[in-house]
Parts: C-alpha cells; sequence; structure tokens
C-alpha cells in the first residue's frame, strides 16, 4: 500500500498556522465592569425651627493697601521669628500689632533736611530777636522825636519780615519731622499680612504700596437674602453665627448694612454682619451659617449630606444626586438632576424638589459613578473592622 505526500509550499506555512488559531478561537468576551463602591445615607425628615438659615463668607473688616508717605531706599523689613525658630521678614500670614513697624526707608537723607530745617529756623529766630530789639529802639526815638516816621515804619517793616520768617521756618522743621517720621511704615491697626510687595534694597516712591493688610480685630459676615426676606431683618439686629471649623460655638454679630438694591445676577440682596474677632478665632475666607429668624411656625423638609450634592451634567449652575435603585446584589446609580436646594442645616442641606425622605443617595463617590452604572455599597467607616 503506498501513501500520497502532499508537499505544502514553505511561505505557506504561516498562512497555515494562523488558519488554525483563528478556527481554535472563539469570539473574546468583554470582561465585565465591576461595580464602583460608594457610601450612601438616606433622604431625611428635619424639622426646623422656623429660621431660615444662610450660608455665609467670613471676610476682614476692611482691606488696607499701606503705601509710603516717604521714598527712599528701603533698609529694613519687620524680623518675626520663624516656626524654625530662626528670624525672617514678615510676610503673609503674619499678625501684627498696632503701630508695628514693618519697613523703613533710609532716613539719613531726611535727617539731613531735618537739621538744614532746624539751622535756618535758628536762624530767623535769632533775626527776629535782633528785630525785636530794633523796633523797641526805633519805637522810643520816635516817641522823642529823634528818629523819623521813615525810618520807624522800617523797623516794624523789618520785624515784621523776621517774624514771618520764623513761621516759615517752624512750618519746614514740622514738614521735615514729618517725613523722617514717614520713613517708618507703621500698621495703623492690629492686622493680619496678606502681602509683602517689597524687598530690602528697593528703591520705593512715595504713594509706592509696600504691604496689603486685613483688619480682623473685627470681621465681616456676608450673605444674600430674597426680597421676601428684607422684612425680616434690620439694622441693628443681632444674629447668631456658626461655623463647621468650630462645631459648638456660637457668635453673635450685629447687623451693619443691608444692599439698597439686589445683584442684578444672583437677585439678592447682600447683608453684612460684624462680628469682634479679637482672638482672631474666625479666619478670613471661612464657610459660616446665618440663622435669619421668620416667627413662622417650623416646618418639616427633606436633607440630604452636603457630599451627597454635585454640579449638573446640563447645567452649569444646577445642582444634582444620585439616588440608588435596584435590589441587593444589583444596584444601580440614578442620577437626579437639576435638583432644587434650600437651606443649610450643619452639614445637610434642604432639597425642595429631587429626592423623597428615605431615598438613599450616593455621598462618597458620587464623582465617580455616571447614570445607570452599577456599584456596591460600603459600610460606612465606624463600622468597617
Amino acid at each position: 500500500m503506498s501513501m500520497t505526500l502532499y508537499k505544502f509550499p514553505v511561505t505557506a506555512l504561516p498562512w497555515l498556522l494562523l488558519a488554525i488559531l483563528f478556527i481554535g478561537c472563539g469570539p473574546a468576551e468583554k470582561p465585565e465592569t465591576p461595580p464602583i463602591p460608594v457610601l450612601v445615607s438616606p433622604a431625611e425628615a428635619y424639622q426646623g425651627n422656623g429660621d431660615v438659615r444662610y450660608s455665609a463668607n467670613i471676610l476682614p473688616y476692611a482691606h488696607i493697601e499701606l503705601a509710603f508717605k516717604s521714598g527712599g531706599y528701603l533698609t529694613n523689613i519687620l524680623q518675626v521669628k520663624g516656626v524654625d525658630g530662626k528670624m525672617r521678614n514678615v510676610h503673609e500670614g503674619d499678625y501684627v500689632k498696632r503701630g508695628t513697624v514693618l519697613a523703613q526707608v533710609r532716613p539719613s537723607d531726611y535727617e539731613a533736611k531735618l537739621a538744614q530745617a532746624a539751622g535756618q529756623n535758628a536762624a530767623a529766630r535769632a533775626a527776629l530777636e535782633k528785630a525785636k530789639l530794633d523796633l523797641v529802639r526805633a519805637r522810643n526815638l520816635y516817641a522823642a522825636n529823634s528818629l523819623t516816621k521813615s525810618d520807624y515804619d522800617k523797623a516794624m517793616a523789618q520785624y515784621g519780615e523776621a517774624s514771618g520768617s520764623v513761621g516759615a521756618t517752624g512750618g519746614q522743621v514740622n514738614e521735615a519731622r514729618i517725613a523722617l517720621q514717614d520713613t517708618k511704615l507703621k500698621a495703623p491697626t492690629a492686622t493680619l499680612v496678606l502681602k509683602r510687595k517689597v524687598e530690602v534694597g528697593d528703591l520705593v516712591n512715595a504713594g509706592t504700596v509696600g504691604f496689603t493688610l486685613a483688619n480682623t480685630e473685627e470681621v465681616k459676615v456676608v450673605f444674600g437674602i430674597s426680597d421676601l426676606m428684607l422684612k425680616h431683618l434690620k439694622l441693628g439686629d443681632q444674629l447668631a453665627v456658626t461655623t463647621e471649623a468650630l462645631r459648638g460655638r456660637q457668635f453673635r454679630g450685629q447687623v451693619t448694612a443691608i444692599s439698597p438694591s439686589a445683584d442684578p445676577k444672583s437677585r439678592v440682596f447682600n447683608v453684612e454682619i460684624t462680628i469682634p474677632n479679637p482672638d482672631k478665632d474666625l479666619k478670613v475666607g471661612m464657610i459660616a451659617a446665618v440663622a435669619v429668624a421668620t416667627g413662622q411656625a417650623p416646618t418639616m423638609v427633606t436633607v440630604v449630606p452636603l457630599n451627597a450634592v454635585v454640579r449638573s451634567k446640563t447645567n452649569p449652575e444646577g445642582y444634582a444626586l444620585f439616588v440608588l435603585e435596584g435590589q441587593k446584589g444589583h444596584r444601580i446609580a440614578r442620577l437626579r438632576d437639576n435638583i432644587e436646594l434650600g437651606e443649610v442645616f450643619g452639614n445637610k442641606i434642604t432639597v425642595t424638589k429631587g429626592v423623597k425622605v428615605g431615598e438613599s443617595v450616593i455621598v462618597t463617590g458620587a464623582t465617580l459613578v455616571a447614570d445607570g452604572q452599577r456599584v456596591r455599597i460600603i459600610p460606612p467607616p465606624e463600622t468597617q473592622m
């Protein structure tokens, strides 16, 4: 029995192997995306106390652009002790007391001007003393008819001229003394340094701003209210202010300004509260909550944690949140876009439209999920082992 051998060209071998590989492999299945781990919290019912709460910003009582009045070369900047124990130039974030010298230009130029003015004033005083004696002599001679009227008038004129010269040179002395004092740039009040704009060796002119300061002995708490709430506020009212950074503490402030017109964009009226801040506990930039009494009966509202709220996907000025749907083992995130928010209660915020009491909202991981995406619930940190 004979066997027939078929010979394949060597060049066809790679194609044969590739065909066998494709025959042996079926279509690859795409791996399923694992669910996103999220932390959830239920929307809750909350009963307020009849007050309306507003989110507010804490601002310095005043911004001060501290400028030099006397120009010259900068020779000194206030030295303070740094965290490493070494001395350094005062800079942003440092507190300084009223009257503290923050910087000084070279005083020698102004000392010379003061000395020159003082010398001229001394000469003028000497001339005045001589003119006074001459006038007394002339008066006696004129009374004895031993001096002409013109000579007497001349003595009177010389005395007046000398007296005027003393006054003029005295003014120059005062100006030179003030200019010398102004070589020192002093803090007008106890302030926080926001920015230092000069260095030793700089040539500064009169009017050059050396430091930007913030007066924080008192702070302003600024928030906006609607026109419907204007009737519940007036100048001089005392309001309670709290911050998340200083939990358990309440600050009392007085309404010191109410905007006469609404902001053209937000349509709210800005209200300003002034609060004493001697211990510097309230920091510039903190977020505060202000309670405004309305006299109305408390009502039940729906609240969710503040960190559950994210930016809207369709409206740059809107907000949204993700609600959990589905059964155990197959949970999905559903986007509730353009929800309507209300007042803030501590770390929770009212949702007037978009969610119901009892629905689970995503509070951690909301920025990582998309509408319809599978999620996996993780326990709160305090329950994890």
